[in-house]
C-alpha cells in the first residue's frame, strides 16, 4: 500500500486534516483508520473495510466521496498493520468478530468517537460497509449507532440469534448481487421481511448477473454496470439524507 501524506490546511481560522491514517487505541490496542475531509463540518461517511482490512480500495472510495463533498472515516476492525492477504487469514479475523460481536460494537463505537474527536460532523453522518464491512454496518444498525443510514454494498444480511432491528435509528439501504453466491436472495428477502416488521425505512436493491463483491475495482468478480448503477444511486440517497 503507498503511504498516504497528511496535509493540514489552516482556512478561515480553523484547521483540517485534508487526509490521512490516524492511529487510536482500543482496550489498549493501536488501531489504524483513515480519514479525509474537504471542508470544516462536511457530511460524514462512516465507512467500514471490506475483510481485508483498509487498503488502498478504502482510500480510493473515500477519494471519490472527498471529490463530491464528503468526509469519510474508515474504521479499523482488525488492528494498525493487520492487513491479512490470504484468504485464510482473512477468515480467520472475520470469524473471529463474528463470534465475538461485543468486540464488534466496541471497535465500531470507538471509530465513531475517534471521528467526532478529530472533528467529522457526526451529526450528519451515514454508514457504508462493503461484503464483511456491510455485515458490520448493519451490526452498527442494530445497536443503535446514531447515523441517519446505513448501507451496505454485497454484504452479509443475516441477523445473529438474539438481535433485532428495534434500536435502529436510521434507514437500511441494501445494495445486492442477485448472482451472489456467498450471500443468498433468501437471506435477503428475510431482511426486508424483518425490517418491514420492524417498521424501519429501507431500500433494498439487486443487480443480474453481478456476484459477490461486484464493487470491487480491478477484481475477478466486478461489474462494471452493477458497481455505477450502485454509486450512482447512493450518490443520490446521500443528497437526500445530508443536509
Amino acid at each position: 500500500m503507498k503511504k498516504i501524506i497528511v496535509f493540514i490546511f489552516i482556512l478561515s481560522g480553523f484547521a483540517f486534516a485534508n487526509s490521512g491514517f490516524v492511529t487510536y487505541k482500543v482496550d489498549g490496542k493501536e488501531y489504524e483508520g483513515y480519514y479525509s475531509s474537504p471542508s470544516k463540518n462536511a457530511p460524514l461517511i462512516y465507512m467500514v473495510h471490506d475483510w481485508d482490512g483498509i487498503t488502498d480500495y478504502e482510500v480510493k472510495r473515500a477519494k471519490m466521496l472527498y471529490d463530491l463533498g464528503y468526509a469519510t472515516f474508515a474504521v479499523d476492525l482488525y488492528g494498525k498493520g493487520v492487513r491479512p492477504t490470504k484468504t485464510e487469514d482473512k477468515k480467520k479475523l472475520t470469524n473471529e468478530l463474528y463470534q465475538n460481536r461485543a468486540k464488534m460494537k466496541r471497535l465500531l463505537y470507538a471509530g465513531y468517537y475517534e471521528a467526532k474527536k478529530l472533528g467529522a460532523n457526526v451529526s450528519n453522518a451515514v454508514g457504508i460497509g462493503y461484503c464483511f464491512g456491510g455485515a458490520a454496518i448493519l451490526e452498527f444498525a442494530r445497536n443503535g449507532g446514531d447515523l441517519k443510514s446505513f448501507i451496505t454494498f454485497h454484504g452479509g444480511l443475516q441477523t445473529p440469534i438474539g438481535e433485532n432491528y428495534a434500536h435502529t435509528k436510521g434507514s437500511i439501504v441494501v445494495f445486492h448481487g442477485s448472482a451472489d453466491k456467498v450471500v443468498s436472495l433468501q437471506e435477503f428477502a428475510n431482511l426486508a421481511m424483518e425490517l418491514e416488521e420492524n417498521k424501519i425505512p429501507h431500500e433494498m436493491t439487486t443487480y443480474s448477473g453481478a456476484p459477490h463483491a461486484f464493487t470491487v475495482i480491478g477484481s475477478d468478480r466486478y461489474n462494471k454496470v452493477a458497481d455505477e448503477k450502485s454509486w450512482r444511486r447512493f450518490k443520490e440517497i446521500l443528497e437526500t439524507t445530508l443536509k
